[in-house]
């Protein structure tokens, strides 16, 4: 033990700032740089300029409720009975109570429509719907929007629930700027202590959704709104038609937002509480199923962007940044290891002791930046994302990315998402003759 110790401190002494670079520049280049110091910095200048922003938000807060227009909460989901009360329970309590309640039962075989006709005759939920045969969930989200009266819609996810003050939250945004034709809200992890698998997306989810659309948000290139808790301008949805099918849904309804150009941002104040995966196969076919987005929606059919002179430039640049970190990104992680192995042979070991005690030390720096941000909002089972640190490296480092570098490689060469029991062949065929 003490001669590996040795001979690792040895490694370290031997090795100069341009030896240093070569052996770790993945990490220098597309971690530290951007997940480090934009953020520190981003966060730094929020805070700095918080007071201005506050009396903005106090001068919304009043005209939300001088006009206080009526908000459609649509909720599509299939088999979700047992989440409905807890999501509906939420939405009672919160501040802003000026709202319309809508439920669409996709095809469920469950007791969902026998618990929600009970909340219906309570007067719980205000419109409920049951589709006998599943269509997927843009067609159930596109259904409710049909019998929609609000001026702003809010999209949930059946197993979400929000926050006292989330609804009020997310509306402000519209009232600061009348361009504004979505605002996404931060999403959570509710059941963080439930599985390892849960509690390592609670971090993940802090770092990219909490953090990670804070700063997107701040540097313009807002690219999605969760499909979790969403709200939208009516008359924008209605001029879009709805969702469309497909994979990351949301988005491309973001993107398609943007398109029109209505502005796109991000409230992390507005916080709502989702279930993750308790299981890591569960959680493999999700994010199979969400990395797929990718490619048939920013390399097919929103490349235009790129191309486009009519787009601005932040929405190119949502779109360059989400190929770069996400397709390139592992391109150039591929090459690095085999960069390494071909240079660096005899200190391989050390090298990868050294990767990941940067990756742990990075992850903790994050975590610290996130709890002086955001702690505030923490329950005591959040604190729990801080106990699995020094297993997020292979969680997101490789568990995650190799699902992703999978799912792109079988989007890209043979299309799978069209083939995915995730939406009904019927729907999925439909799609795929128009090319959507």
């Amino acid at each position: 033990m003490f001669e590996v110790l040795d001979g690792y401190f040895r490694f370290l002494s031997s090795i100069d700032e341009e030896k240093f670079f070569q052996m770790f520049w993945h990490f220098i280049v597309f971690e530290a740089s951007k997940y480090i110091f934009l953020v520190a910095i981003i966060i730094a200048y929020y805070m700095f300029q918080r007071k201005k922003t506050k009396k903005l938000e106090d001068w919304a807060k009043t005209e939300l409720y001088r006009e206080y227009p009526l908000i459609s909460v649509i909720v599509p989901g299939k088999n979700e009975g047992k989440n409905i009360y807890k999501l509906a329970t939420s939405l009672s309590e919160q501040t802003y109570q000026n709202y319309e309640l809508i439920i669409v039962d996709d095809g469920s075989d469950d007791d969902t429509y026998l618990i929600c006709k009970d909340l219906l005759n309570r007067g719980i939920i205000d419109k409920f719907i049951s589709n006998p045969d599943r269509g997927g969930k843009a067609s159930a989200a596109n259904t409710a929007l049909r019998f929609t009266k609000g001026k702003y819609i809010i999209h949930l996810d059946a197993d979400s629930h929000l926050r006292y003050d989330a609804i009020e939250t997310i509306l402000l945004p519209f009232y600061i700027d009348e361009t504004i034709g979505a605002v996404g809200g931060d999403v959570r992890v509710n059941n963080v202590e439930e599985s390892l698998a849960t509690a390592l997306q609670g971090f993940e989810y802090l770092k990219s959704i909490s953090i990670g659309r804070f700063v997107a948000d701040k540097l313009d290139i807002m690219r999605i709104i969760s499909g979790a808790y969403g709200a939208f301008r009516k008359d924008v949805l209605d001029r879009l038609g709805g969702w469309d099918v497909g994979p990351g849904l949301d988005g491309d309804i973001t993107l398609k937002i943007r398109k029109l150009g209505y502005g796109v941002v991000f409230n992390i104040e507005s916080v709502c509480y989702t279930n993750a995966p308790t299981k890591f196969r569960t959680l493999a076919k999700q994010r199979f199923r969400w990395d797929r987005s990718i490619i048939r929606f920013r390399l097919r059919k929103h490349i235009d962007i790129i191309f486009n002179k009519n787009y601005k430039i932040p929405l190119k640049m949502a779109i360059i940044d989400n190929i770069a970190y996400n397709v390139l990104f592992d391109i150039f992680w591929i090459l690095y290891l085999i960069y390494v192995i071909n240079s660096f042979t005899p200190y391989l070991g050390y090298i990868i002791i050294t990767n990941y005690i940067l990756y742990i030390l990075e992850n903790y720096v994050k975590f610290g930046l996130i709890l002086m941000f955001i702690g505030e909002t923490f329950r005591p089972k959040d604190y729990l994302a801080v106990l699995f640190i020094p297993l997020i490296p292979f969680y997101t480092g490789i568990f995650l990315k190799l699902v992703r570098i999978y799912a792109h490689l079988m989007e890209f060469f043979f299309r799978v998402s069209y083939y995915d029991r995730w939406n009904p062949w019927k729907v999925s065929r439909v799609v795929k003759q128009k090319g959507i």
